[in-house]
């Protein structure tokens, strides 16, 4: 039994050379200006503007977008912060995926939704003071570039986009525990007084 699947666009050329294509025996023109245009605007989004185009934009993009995002998050409700978290990580993948295809690269160091979905992953439940959120910075940059056990293996094996978000998914998640430790042990170190 045959489905009912929408016919592909098959190419022809005119006489003066112009491309057409043709759906169900309608012409139509190529849309490729938009194509090209919605490739564009995905990388713009992807690298966050001009963030994934700096050098060491991983590490920008966080230093710069994690300690307000961690201020702007720290108090929600936690259904919606680990709904917002899991959200962004799977639209992370996505984008990921599909940029890096466009890109023809793997783990694109110009699309950095990664790093800001890792660094949601790090600092969960936590209060805010400016020194954890320096700290939270610093712990979990170095967890990405460091590539602890299993991210090697994340990043490696697993396919696409899930393997570029899910090694920032564990350096997120090392970095939440080490900052729990240290505010359950030491939280002065962090600027939070009883």
């Amino acid at each position: 039994m045959r489905r009912n699947m929408p016919r592909l666009p098959t190419r022809h050329s005119t006489a003066k050379g112009r491309l057409r294509f043709t759906i169900n025996h309608a012409t139509i023109v190529p849309m490729t200006e938009t194509l090209h245009t919605r490739h564009r605007l995905l990388i713009m989004v992807g690298s966050l503007g001009p963030l994934g185009h700096l050098p060491a934009s991983g590490t920008v993009t966080v230093a710069l977008i994690g300690p307000p995002l961690f201020w702007l998050v720290h108090d929600w409700p936690w259904p919606m912060y680990i709904l917002l978290t899991l959200s962004f990580a799977l639209a992370s993948v996505w984008l990921h995926s599909v940029g890096d295809k466009i890109l023809g690269e793997k783990d694109s160091r110009k699309l950095v939704w990664d790093e800001v979905a890792g660094f949601l992953f790090a600092v969960p439940f936590l209060p805010f003071t400016p020194h954890l959120a320096i700290l939270a910075v610093l712990i979990e940059r170095a967890l990405d570039i460091t590539k602890i056990p299993p991210a090697n293996w994340i990043e490696k094996r697993w396919p696409g986009g899930w393997g570029v978000v899910g090694d920032d998914v564990v350096a997120g998640l090392y970095t939440c525990a080490i900052l729990h430790a240290i505010v359950r042990l030491a939280p002065g170190w962090v600027g939070i007084t009883s």
